[in-house]
């Protein structure tokens, strides 16, 4: 069974939690063209190797960023995200 840990509840189900995208830089919709909108909304690097991501532990809706391998996928970190 696979598991992540939650910053909040620690080692859990790997079913308890949602994939929510990259931790990325969004640009401002109100100063960015309709192709830069519409590539950061749908097109995502899919980068080998080491990335950070946001996920959320659903039964508490727990928000966080994980560190993880997508070579290997293995979670390498958790943590809490910076307010």
């Amino acid at each position: 069974m696979k598991q992540m840990t939650c910053p909040l509840n620690g080692p859990r189900n790997i079913s308890e939690f949602a994939y929510g995208g990259p931790v990325v830089a969004e640009p401002d919709p109100a100063a960015c063209t309709d192709g830069e909108w519409t590539d950061s909304l749908f097109m995502d690097d899919n980068p080998a190797g080491r990335v950070r991501e946001w996920w959320c532990h659903l039964p508490t809706a727990t928000w966080f960023i994980a560190e993880r391998d997508t070579v290997t996928d293995e979670i390498l970190k958790t943590y809490p995200a910076a307010p």
